[in-house]
């Protein structure tokens, strides 16, 4: 029996120095290892003190409280940091500071009981100071490129750190990435995890739990803080954002995003970590050190969701609720607790508010197309800035197909989607119900409601530009306005995303409608000049415009009135610009073969019956001189211009 006694000491003495040796070693612990060892603490507790009646007889009580306390007040006399002697030294420190709380439990009563609660509150506040160095000193800059996977289905005892590059840090997004791996970046050096896990034990079991978390809570806030200052976030109020010009707001906004994906995928996951690792499963210190930053930059995206709704803020606005979206699973995570209960609320309040303002800057975009006006026609009939920006910025709002689509559907308004009256225009609704009865292969995934409103927009921005178009007296110069913006809309459109938004019907439509106004455009022009180079069967033209009164002319007179006409056309389309160089080509070419074909019809029958000098042009002439249109540079034909 007694052999069997022993055999289980030496076990049990075996299996405490492995676990003695496990715990220094700084390795992080699982949620049921720390239950386990919080058991193991007070078990121990309960032995020592059984021990102690077996140990101690009374006399003896007051003899070991002098040792002790001796201990601890020597160590308080030496203005050396006691652990940066080496954690044996601390160990030492702990093992007097845990036997002085024994003792005073056998003291109760005794005269000696009031020196024993002066040294331990001398030890605590001397815990305190070592605590407070050894966080301070051993903390570590935040540094992505030392950043480490860990998985949280790793099976105990197994290694679960990997090295991870900068660029593979968010690959893997939202919330699968929360259920394989989080993002760790060390905080503080582990080396001294395992000592500062010790100090905080000590100090909670003797009652000063939050002065131990207090200290925590200060010197990681100031961590935190100085992460924030690294990467240039200010402390603003939301006056002080809101009087903001839009340069230095579009500069805050993209740092608030990189720093917002950073401190919650990473710093957070990382501080609740070492947090952790310290106390266990204790919230008060991770959420009373993290609060007020992150409440800070929670400010900063409502005082953006409170500012005038201007469509250049509308991409960064929907990037901010984007992310803020991504981000929610994790938020709920960090903050799972009753305490982060009010970081939860702040969070999803903010998210509701950047999304109302990314819905309502939409909208506002829309009215600001409508209300758009020119009291100029646009020099040369070119691209309009107004197209130019419209279709460009769509093109951005793809990248947020499903973000603003969700947002779009949930407050979807028939009334949002109205439009001016206009000819040719599409209805948004009817084309959309359309194009989702008859699906084709290249609208492979519809965003109903985000394509309805961008139906609408074009629209509005279609019936703007007719309305820009009458600024122009000459009708051939509305047609190439017409032409230019309408092609420049398709051209957008079947280079992009847009492809899957619009839809092949939208593309068809507007195809035909640019190659219409190409038409309108060659006979509103050349029609009149080609007028002159009629016969009607005796030597006389017909036609209209410039060359309504040629039909009575001879063919001299006829070649005179081209070359005037041809002239004036030349002149002032020369300065005409059609920037798209396979639409300024296709149209050079199509006038090109209505003039040479025309001219050279005429030439060859009455070459031989006018005199030279009023042919005034050969068809190689025409066909160079036709090469000069569109180009955005008004040119003059010398009036001595000859073959």
């Amino acid at each position: 029996m007694g052999e069997f006694e022993v055999d289980g000491e030496e076990k049990l003495i075996a299996a405490a120095n492995y676990l003695v040796k496990e715990l220094r070693s700084g390795k992080s612990l699982t949620r049921n290892a720390n239950n386990v060892l919080a058991s193991l603490l007070s078990e121990l507790s309960r032995a020592v003190l059984i021990s102690d009646d077996n140990r101690y007889e009374e006399d003896e009580i007051e003899t070991r409280l002098n040792v002790v306390c001796e201990k601890i007040m020597t160590r308080e006399v030496d203005e050396t940091m006691i652990w940066d002697l080496g954690s044996d030294a601390g160990d030492e420190f702990l093992d007097a500071v845990n036997e002085l709380r024994v003792l005073i439990d056998r003291l109760d009563g005794e005269p000696s009981l009031r020196k024993a609660h002066d040294v331990l509150q001398t030890a605590m506040a001397r815990l305190e100071d070592e605590f407070k160095h050894l966080l301070v000193e051993n903390r570590l800059p935040f540094e992505l490129e030392h950043a480490s996977f860990r998985s949280e289905h790793v099976v105990e005892g197994e290694g679960s750190f990997g090295a991870a590059s900068t660029e593979d840090l968010f690959i893997i997004g939202g919330s699968s990435r929360r259920n394989s791996e989080e993002i760790f970046v060390d905080l503080v050096r582990p080396e001294v995890l395992s000592d500062l896990r010790s100090i905080a034990e000590t100090m909670v079991a003797s009652g000063y739990d939050r002065e131990c978390i207090q200290v925590c809570t200060t010197v990681r806030k100031e961590a935190l803080d100085e992460f924030l200052y690294d990467h240039e976030v200010e402390k603003l109020s939301i006056e002080d954002v809101l009087k903001m010009d839009w340069a230095t707001l579009n500069t805050n906004i993209k740092k608030w995003v990189r720093v917002m994906r950073n401190i919650v995928q990473v710093y957070l996951v990382s501080e609740k970590s070492l947090v952790t690792q310290i106390f266990g499963e204790s919230p008060t210190c991770f959420v009373d050190t993290v609060k007020a930053p992150v409440m800070q930059l929670l400010n900063f995206g409502e005082a953006v969701s409170l500012g005038p709704r201007q469509p250049e803020k509308l991409l960064r606005i929907l990037e901010m609720y984007e992310l803020a979206s991504e981000l929610l699973p994790e938020i709920d995570a960090l903050f799972s607790d009753n305490l982060g209960s009010s970081v939860r609320g702040e969070y999803r309040e903010v998210m509701r508010r950047l999304g109302d303002c990314a819905r309502t800057t939409f909208l506002e975009f829309k009215s600001a197309i409508a209300s758009d006006v020119s009291s100029h026609p646009f020099p040369g009939g070119a691209v309009h800035p107004l197209t130019n920006y419209v279709m460009n910025y769509l093109m951005a709002l793809t990248d947020f197909s499903q973000t603003l689509d969700s947002l779009l559907m949930e407050h979807d308004d028939v009334e949002d989607l109205a439009i001016p009256p206009s000819p040719d225009v599409i209805d948004p609704v009817t084309v959309v119900e359309e194009e989702t009865a008859h699906e084709n292969s290249s609208s492979p995934e519809k965003f109903l409601a985000m394509t309805k409103h961008f139906y609408s927009i074009t629209s509005v921005l279609e019936a703007n530009l007719e309305e820009k178009a009458k600024l122009y007296r000459d009708v051939s110069l509305r047609h190439i306005f017409l032409l230019n913006n309408i092609h420049y809309m398709t051209r957008k459109v079947l280079k992009s995303e847009l492809k899957h938004i619009f839809g092949d019907k939208w593309n068809r439509k507007h195809t035909w409608k640019f190659q219409q106004q190409a038409t309108e455009y060659e006979r509103s022009t050349w029609l009149p000049v080609l007028s002159f180079l009629k016969d009607d069967g005796s030597g006389s033209g017909s036609g209209s415009g410039s060359g309504s009164g040629s039909r009575n002319l001879r063919p001299r007179e006829r070649f005179q009135g081209f070359n005037s006409a041809f002239e004036e056309v030349y002149k002032a389309q020369t300065g005409w610009l059609i920037s798209d160089e396979r639409l300024r080509e296709d149209v050079r070419t199509k006038a090109s073969m209505w003039v040479i074909q025309a001219y050279w019809t005429f030439y060859s029958r009455h070459k031989n019956n006018v005199s030279e000098r009023y042919i005034k042009y050969s068809t190689d002439d025409l066909e160079k001189l036709l090469l000069d249109l569109f180009a955005g540079s008004s040119k003059s034909l010398n009036n001595s211009y000859r073959r």
